[in-house]
C-alpha cells in the first residue's frame, strides 16, 4: 500500500515533569521525492536538538551530543515503516528525560513475556494437565494441531472453517502414518486398550472423521463438542504411553514419597459459620461441597507424593481455610511438619524438574504447570527458605487477569511448586470464606502410583 508523504513533518517534545532540567528536543523532517522512480532521491531527514534555557550543561550526560545532525536514508522501494522505525529510534535516543538522579545504566530489560499479549498459556486445568503428559511425539503433534482449533473457534466473526479443516486433516495424517510408533509407545499389557482408543480417535463417534464432518457442516456447537471429545481421547492415549516418570530423580530425593503419574484427591468442604453453599442450577442448598483436584506427578513427583501421603494419613481432615490475596490457603499446622520439601518446578521444554530454584518469567521461562490458571493448586513457601516448599500448607490460586500482566501471566508465576488443578467444583472456590473447614480429604485414584520408600 502506498502512503503519500508530506513535504515536511515537525515533531516537538517538551518536558512534562516540572522543576527538572531537560534536553528539549525538536525534530524537523523534510522529504524530497521525484515523481519517477528513476530520478528518485533519498529522503532527507534533518534532526535538531535545542537546549532549553535552564539546562545545566555540567549536570548533563548529553553534553557531547551535537545539537544538529543531518541523516540520509534511502527510501527507494521501501515502505513507510522504515522511516517510522528511524523516527522512533531517534525519539528513543533524544526524548526528554529528567537528569537529576537518573542512572543511564539502570534501565531494566523489557518484560517481553510478562507483558506480551501473544503469550499462549493454558487457561484451564484440563488443558494444562493434557499438555503436561510426557507422551509420544506424534500424539503431541496431533494434540497441538487440534488445540489450535480452540483458538480459531474464539473468533467472534466468521469462523475460519478452512483452517480448521486443514488442522484436522493434518492430525488425521499424523495419526494414520504414525500408527505403529503411537501404539508401540504403549506398554504391552495396555496395548489392547490403546488400540481401541486409537480406532475411536480415527473413526469413533467423537473422533477425527466426525469432527471433520462437523467442520464441513460449519456448525460451531458440534465442532466444539467434537473437538473436546477428540482431545479427551488424545489425552487417554497419551496417559497410556506414560505409565511412569520419564526421568530419574536425583539420588538425594529418593528417600521422599513420590507420585509416578496422576492421582485424584477429593476435598469435602463445610462452611465454618453454619451457612450453605449456593446451589447449582435447579439444586438444593448444600451444607458441604466437594472439590476434586488432579495431582500431576509427571511434573512434580516429590510435591504430589508428599501431598498424597498427607491425604492418606488424614493430615488435612479438619483443616481450616483462609482467604488472602487471590488465594485460599490452608492453615499451617507446625506440629505436623516432619521434613522440608524442595521447591520443585518443571520448566516448559525441559525433561525434568528444577529443584530449589524459581523461574525467570521475564526471560521467557515458563513452567509446564502454570500458576496463572483459576483453581491451580500449589504449596506455600517454607517459613525459613523460599528454596523449599512448606511440607503441609497448600493453597488454591484464584487467578484474575485484572491482576496480571498484559500477557495474562501472574506476577507470581514460576515462584511456587504448582502440583495440580481443580477439575471439579471450581464454582465452589469463590464461595469459600475464611473459617471454612476441610472436613475430609481422600485419595480416590492413583494410590498404586504412590511410592513410599522405607524410612531410613
Amino acid at each position: 500500500m502506498a502512503f503519500p508523504l508530506p513535504s515536511s513533518i515537525t515533531l516537538s517534545f517538551t518536558p512534562s515533569t516540572p522543576k527538572q532540567h531537560f534536553l528539549s528536543t525538536h525534530f524537523a523532517f523534510r522529504f524530497s521525492r521525484a515523481r519517477s522512480q528513476e530520478n528518485a532521491r533519498p529522503v532527507q531527514l534533518k534532526f535538531q536538538c535545542k537546549v532549553s534555557k535552564d539546562f545545566v550543561k555540567d549536570q548533563s550526560p548529553w553534553s557531547n551530543i551535537p545539537t544538529s545532525l543531518n541523516l540520509s536514508t534511502f527510501m527507494n522501494g521501501k515502505k513507510l515503516e522504515s522511516l517510522v522505525a528511524v523516527i522512533l529510534i531517534l525519539a528513543q535516543i533524544s526524548s526528554p528525560l529528567p537528569l537529576g538522579g537518573w542512572d543511564f545504566w539502570s534501565v531494566l530489560p523489557a518484560n517481553a513475556v510478562l507483558y506480551s499479549p501473544e503469550t499462549k498459556i493454558p487457561r484451564t486445568g484440563e488443558l494444562a494437565l493434557r499438555r503436561a503428559i510426557p507422551a509420544n511425539t506424534n500424539m503431541k503433534a496431533i494434540q497441538a494441531s487440534l488445540e489450535d482449533i480452540s483458538y480459531l473457534l474464539r473468533i467472534p466473526q466468521r469462523k475460519p472453517y478452512g483452517s480448521m479443516e486443514g488442522n484436522v486433516k493434518k492430525a488425521l495424517k499424523i495419526a494414520v502414518d504414525g500408527k505403529d510408533p503411537i501404539l508401540g509407545s504403549i506398554p504391552a499389557d495396555l496395548r489392547e486398550k490403546g488400540s481401541m482408543l486409537y480406532t475411536s480417535l480415527i473413526d469413533g463417534k467423537g473422533g477425527l472423521q466426525a469432527l471433520l464432518k462437523s467442520i464441513k457442516d460449519q456448525d460451531p456447537d458440534k465442532v466444539s463438542v467434537g473437538l473436546a471429545s477428540s482431545l479427551d481421547t488424545v489425552a487417554e492415549l497419551e496417559l497410556l504411553q506414560a505409565p511412569g516418570l520419564s526421568f530419574l530423580l536425583p539420588e538425594q530425593y529418593l528417600k521422599y514419597p513420590r507420585l509416578t503419574g496422576r492421582a485424584v484427591v477429593e476435598l469435602n468442604i463445610e462452611k465454618g459459620d453454619g451457612s450453605s453453599f449456593t446451589p447449582e442450577a435447579g439444586g438444593e442448598p448444600r451444607k458441604a461441597a466437594t472439590i476434586q483436584v488432579v495431582l500431576d506427578g509427571y511434573s512434580a513427583p516429590l510435591t504430589t507424593g508428599n501431598f498424597a501421603k498427607l491425604v492418606i494419613d488424614g493430615a488435612y481432615d479438619g483443616t481450616k481455610l483462609s482467604c488472602i490475596n487471590q488465594a485460599i490457603i490452608s492453615e499451617n499446622s507446625l506440629d505436623k511438619k516432619g521434613y522440608s520439601v524442595p521447591l520443585e518446578i518443571m520448566p516448559s521444554g525441559q525433561f525434568e524438574p528444577l529443584y530449589k530454584t524459581t523461574l525467570n518469567v521475564q526471560d521467557g521461562e515458563l513452567p509446564v504447570l502454570p500458576l496463572s490458571v483459576y483453581g491451580a493448586v500449589a504449596m506455600a513457601h517454607n517459613e525459613d527458605s523460599e528454596e523449599y516448599s512448606s511440607p503441609y500448607q497448600f493453597f488454591f490460586y484464584l487467578y484474575d487477569k485484572r491482576n496480571a500482566g498484559l500477557g495474562g501471566i501472574s506476577f507470581d508465576e514460576g515462584q511456587f511448586s504448582v502440583f495440580g488443578y481443580t477439575t471439579a467444583g471450581r464454582e465452589v472456590l469463590p464461595q469459600i470464606r475464611t473459617g471454612d473447614v476441610i472436613r475430609s480429604a481422600k485419595l480416590v485414584e492413583g494410590q498404586d502410583r504412590l511410592v513410599l520408600p522405607k524410612e531410613s
